[in-house]
């Protein structure tokens, strides 16, 4: 089973990027929003925060269990030095220029919108996430050479139970370093050694054929349930939730998207350079939108089209299409047909 196509990890990637684009244009709504360095509109839409709130908990760990898993296909066909070399280029050439070139942009429209000092600020920004994936590429792969020729890994996490050491791993984790929020990973310890922990169990999940799918309905339930006691005050449970949520996510898209498309085959591509790209076209929409007398649902899905097109147009027209842009973004110097892609390439080998 671990051997086969899994086109659904390409797709839960892509959602995943999807809902981070739509979880920051929510925080640029929220009264606080300002304080994490975000342009706010006057008119605060809290409502939308109630959903936001639900997938707060598990939509980066997600991104980092399928990053683990990515690697698992890409040590398929590569030696240790072939990947070392290939995520070289492919995450930290990005992480680097988006350093020292996306996030000023961002920064700068966020200056300008506070009228503030207009200076160059180099920084990770939202592409921390991309410098944790690569220590953990660094870190955790040679391990990971030494699992597969192990038989340990599918018998632990091909039972059923083996759900209860991962959630208890993180369980653990929340207990030694004590995160408040636990909401916020980027830059913390918290976030490093959570993400740490999905890349090496996304890795072991597809080693050992784990695709949650018997379990899917009974996590989707705990989940809600437990996401329902933390509306209403009971957050004692909120890591089980977090963990039933993504493995939830896991089993009804192994059950669903198990499939490849054209579809796929593009935004698998677009994904990780809409990611890199996405605060720019944030900041961007909400000098031009937040001044307009509207109503603030309608500014949302504004700010959402703007965002969402502005990243799409300029892969589409500028990164996909420009050679020496292409590794810029985490993408090969030539673009690879889809047939080509479909019978090569392994799922989340693209970018991250």
């Amino acid at each position: 089973m671990s051997e086969a196509r899994r086109y659904d990890i390409d797709w839960i990637r892509v959602i995943a990027i999807g809902l981070l684009l739509i979880y920051h244009v929510a925080i640029a709504f929220q009264p606080w929003g300002v304080m994490i360095g975000f342009p706010t509109n006057k008119e605060a839409w809290t409502g939308l925060w109630i959903p936001m709130t639900m997938l707060n908990i598990w939509r980066i760990p997600l991104l980092f269990f399928v990053s683990g898993m990515g690697v698992y296909f890409a040590l398929k066909s590569r030696t240790l030095k072939e990947l070392y070399a290939e995520r070289s280029l492919r995450i930290f050439v990005p992480y680097v220029f988006g350093m020292f070139v996306i996030v000023p942009i961002h920064t700068y429209l966020w200056r300008y919108y506070f009228n503030m000092q207009l200076i160059y600020t180099p920084s990770a920004g939202h592409l921390w996430f991309l410098g944790n994936i690569f220590i953990y590429v660094l870190v955790l792969t040679p391990l990971f050479m030494y699992m597969k020729t192990t038989t340990w890994v599918k018998k632990v996490f091909g039972h059923p139970a083996g759900v209860l050491i991962v959630i208890g791993a993180f369980v653990l984790e929340q207990v030694i370093i004590k995160p408040v929020p636990y909401e916020l990973y980027a830059n913390t310890w918290h976030g490093f050694v959570l993400g740490m922990l999905a890349f090496f169990f996304g890795f072991c999940f597809v080693l050992a054929g784990a695709t949650m799918l018997k379990g899917r309905w009974i996590f989707a339930t705990i989940a809600i349930g437990l996401f329902v006691l933390r509306l209403n005050g009971f957050q004692q449970l909120l890591v089980v939730e977090s963990q039933c949520w993504i493995f939830s996510v896991l089993g009804f898209g192994y059950k669903y998207l198990n499939r490849g498309s054209n579809a796929l085959t593009y935004l698998a591509q677009a994904a990780y350079p809409v990611y890199i790209l996405h605060m720019i076209f944030l900041y961007l929409g909400a000098l031009l939108i937040f001044p307009l007398s509207m109503p603030v649902q309608l500014k949302f899905v504004t700010l959402l089209i703007f965002t969402l097109m502005g990243c799409m147009l300029t892969y589409e027209y500028v990164v996909r299409r420009i050679k020496w842009i292409r590794p810029l973004f985490g993408l090969r110097f030539t673009p690879t047909s889809s047939s080509t892609r479909d019978s090569k390439l392994q799922p989340s080998e693209t970018g991250s």
